[in-house]
This record gives C-alpha cells, structure tokens and sequence, in this order.
C-alpha cells in the first residue's frame, strides 16, 4: 500500500493572493493532501487577525477547481512549523519562489527544517511567470495608496482589503 503524501504549504497569507492560489492549485498535484497553514506569525504585523486569513483561504480554495481525489483543507498554527507537520503526518513542505532573492532565505530555512526533521522534504514550486510578482506585501502596499489590486486577488479578498481601508466597495452599493 502506497503512502500518502500530506503536503503543508505554510504561510501568513496576510492576504491570500492568486500566487498563493497558484501554487495551492499546482501543488495539489504533487500531494494526496494539501493543508494550507497559515501562520499566526504577529511578529509580521499582518492587517488582518489569524482568523480572518483562515478564512480567506478557504473562501479562495472553495472557489478553486482542484481535482476530487485531492483533499485540501486550511488550518491554523502558532507553533514551529516542523512540530506542527509532524502533528498532521506531513512529509513535504511545499515553498514557493518567486525570484532568486527568495531562493537564499528559503534554502537556509529548507536546511534548518531538514535538521529538525530529516524525514520531512521541502519541495520548491517555481511561480508562474504570470504570478512571479505578486506578494502580499506589494498587494497591500498597492492597495493601500488606491492602486488597482483586482489582478492579484479574488474579488472577496479585494472587498476585505477595501473594508478594511473603509473604501466603498462595487458590490456594497455605497
């Protein structure tokens, strides 16, 4: 009998992004079971609570077409990201790269993971050409200066930010 692959992509997704929904969507392929881990992570600052981004992501992930016999589920952690997949059975971690300035910060982390736990791989996913810009940080930074960021996110996630920033909304009517 085969082993099952659990995945666990882990991240602040501080908000959810279509880069982030990319590499759910491709790694999805890879795996039997995809947890998608937001990270607490109040060290970032992030804009929105924990529970907020959790719910973000399922909202994405719902909204997803990610084939039937691939289980995906988001949850939350506020513990070492190694001790939190050993405790779901995962045995990859699932990165992605944008550019070669993430690659230095995400191998030391591979290398320190791999220490920690020899048994858990960390698996890159390359962005898509299509997504290899977009981050969370330029999203909000964007936003926030009254960018147009409907490109980078759902139109649920781009109503959360406008919501937070207390700009009306299209689909509010205000």
């Amino acid at each position: 009998m085969a082993v099952e692959r659990v995945g666990i992509y882990p991240g602040t997704f501080d908000p959810i992004t279509y880069g982030h929904q990319d590499i759910i969507q491709r790694a999805s392929r890879v795996v039997d079971h995809l947890i998608v881990a937001v990270a607490g992570n109040i060290g970032k600052g992030p804009l929105f609570t924990l529970d907020e981004r959790v719910n973000m992501a399922r909202d994405a992930i719902a909204a997803m077409k990610i084939a039937k016999d691939v289980k995906v589920e988001v949850r939350s952690f506020e513990i070492l990201l190694m001790h939190f997949a050993e405790s779901c059975g995962a045995n990859v971690i699932i990165r992605g790269l944008r550019a070669v300035s993430d690659f230095e910060y995400e191998f030391q982390m591979a290398g320190m993971n791999a220490r920690l736990n020899p048994d858990i791989e960390t698996l890159f996913l390359m962005a898509s050409e299509r997504c290899q810009f977009i981050s969370s940080r330029f999203v909000k930074e964007i936003g926030r200066l009254g960018g147009d960021i409907s490109s980078f996110v759902s139109p649920t996630v781009l109503q959360e930010l406008d919501q937070r920033w207390g700009r009306k909304t299209a689909d509010s009517g205000e």
